[in-house]
C-alpha cells in the first residue's frame, strides 16, 4: 500500500488535480469532503475520458464533475487475498484504504503485483520510475 496518498476537495479545479498528479508524477487523487472523509477518486484516465474527449470545458470544470464516487475501499486490517477478491470482483485497479471513513493509503495493482510475484513484468514496472 502507498501510505503518502494526495486528496483534493471536490470543488478543487480540474486543472489543479492535473497539476498534482504531475508533479508528484501519480495517476489518481483521492477527492474528501471537507470533514476528511472519501468522497471519491478521480483518475488521470478520468480527466481524459470525462472530461477532455467528452469537449467539457476543463478550464473550468471541478474535481466533483468528473468524481469516481461508487467506491469499493479496502480496511488496513484486510487481508492481501480480500483485495484481490475486491479488485477482480469490481474490474478496478486502485483501491483507497480506509479507517473510520477517511483514506489512509491506496493500494494498486502494481503493489499486489511486487507482493505477490516481484519477477513480474508487472512489479517491474510497477517498481520503475516514472517516465514523465
Amino acid at each position: 500500500m502507498t501510505r503518502q496518498v494526495h486528496t483534493v476537495r471536490g470543488d478543487a479545479a480540474i486543472v489543479d488535480v492535473a497539476r498534482v498528479m504531475r508533479d508528484q508524477k501519480i495517476g489518481d487523487v483521492l477527492v474528501t469532503n471537507t470533514d476528511g472523509t472519501l468522497l471519491g477518486i478521480v483518475t488521470d484516465r478520468d480527466i481524459v475520458v470525462r472530461a477532455v474527449a467528452a469537449g467539457k470545458p476543463v478550464d473550468k470544470l471541478k474535481v466533483a464533475d468528473i468524481v469516481t464516487d461508487q467506491l469499493v475501499s479496502v480496511s488496513p486490517t484486510s487481508t492481501v487475498d480480500e483485495a484481490i477478491k475486491v479488485m477482480r470482483t469490481h474490474a478496478v485497479r486502485r483501491v483507497p484504504v480506509v479507517q473510520d471513513g477517511k483514506p489512509t493509503g491506496i493500494l494498486t495493482i502494481g503493489d499486489l503485483a511486487r507482493h505477490q510475484d516481484p519477477r513480474s513484468a508487472l512489479a517491474q514496472i510497477s517498481s520503475a520510475a516514472a517516465n514523465n
